[in-house]
């Protein structure tokens, strides 16, 4: 029954897609993109919740909009419409009084007007200054009821006149993210490298010319599973991991202790810029599924600016402590 539910809902959307009055819609598109005032979604019942999820996805997405409930608005609301704005009706029968009623009043203040109907022979279609069928066949509810497919036709027309929006506006990954700056949406989108990494007296260095046996110290207080092997103009000459150090002994014993970081140090590294962002960070992470890179260096300039650990990407909450990891925490991939 599930399956075949599916099915029916896949037809009676396809219904819909092969069926939109491309021209018409392009028509309203033009509209609403050279609107110089605020689009103001209403509608009533289930269309109402479409109405008012689709005037926060246009604020959210950089077009100003609000949703205006039309009981509200018949009662004072009406006062926030200007001249300049466009009412969007959303509603599959377009024969809704409340409706009906405000679009009155809305040419009284001079606004423009359009209606999203799935009925052409409605008085809300014949009425509005600028209107679409938006094509319907049946709800998916058995007894033809229950909003199912007229809301989710809607809710597609309403998404895709948002994103032709975002792209004519040439709205930026930027101007998102200064609208979205909570939650791991906000993260993901303004949350840079520079924010979190390790820096200053929090970095593990070393030289080159230091003895194994003096940087254990290092390697250990700091916690970051390695050691940055730099120079005196602080230039990066490698790494030295916790996986390094048991190679190291495996392969040499006690006598590693006495070599010095140069011969020790894996001079092939990846490393990032401190401006990109945590999550760029996190796939250079993730690049080679081989080898699992678990710190990466900050340069610039050539010159060693920081480091960032993947158990400091965890803490942001954009990636969910994973208690299958690689047992050996300090793998670094090479270049």
């Amino acid at each position: 029954m599930i399956k075949t539910l599916f099915q029916e809902y896949q037809n009676q959307l396809n219904f819909f897609f092969n069926r939109i009055n491309f021209e018409k819609t392009a028509e309203i598109f033009q509209q609403i993109y050279k609107c110089m005032g605020m689009l103001i979604f209403t509608g009533i019942g289930k269309s109402g919740i479409i109405a008012e999820k689709l005037a926060k996805t246009m604020i959210s997405t950089g077009t100003k909009a609000i949703y205006l409930p039309p009981m509200n608005a018949l009662h004072g609301d009406i006062g926030i419409v200007d001249k300049k704005d466009i009412l969007i009706f959303i509603s599959k029968s377009g024969e809704s009084e409340e409706l009906i009623n405000l679009l009155s009043f809305i040419r009284e203040k001079g606004a423009r007007s359009m209606a999203w109907v799935s009925n052409p022979n409605s008085r809300l279609f014949h009425l509005a200054d600028l209107s679409i069928s938006l094509p319907f066949q049946k709800e998916l509810c058995p007894f033809d009821l229950a909003p199912t497919t007229s809301t989710a036709i809607q809710l597609i027309f309403g998404d895709v006149l948002s994103v032709a929006l975002m792209k004519a506006k040439n709205f930026s990954l930027d101007e998102y993210a200064l609208n979205h700056p909570g939650g791991q949406i906000g993260k993901m989108i303004s949350l840079r490298v520079y924010d979190i990494m390790r820096k200053d007296q929090f970095l593990p260095i070393c030289y080159p010319e230091e003895f194994l046996k003096h940087t254990l110290v290092e390697l250990t207080r700091k916690g970051c599973g390695c050691l940055l092997v730099v120079n005196q103009k602080q230039r990066l000459q490698g790494i030295f991991t916790d996986g390094d150090l048991r190679r190291a002994i495996q392969e040499n014993g006690s006598s590693s202790l006495e070599k010095p970081m140069k011969e020790l140090i894996n001079p092939n590294y990846l490393f990032i810029d401190q401006n990109i962002l945590v999550v760029d960070a996190l796939h250079r992470m993730e690049e080679n599924p081989s080898k699992r890179v678990m710190m990466l260096p900050i340069l610039e300039e050539e010159k060693l600016v920081g480091l960032v650990h993947m158990h400091d990407i965890i803490q942001t909450g954009l990636l969910p402590c994973n208690p299958h990891q690689s047992s050996d925490p300090s793998t670094l991939a090479l270049k």
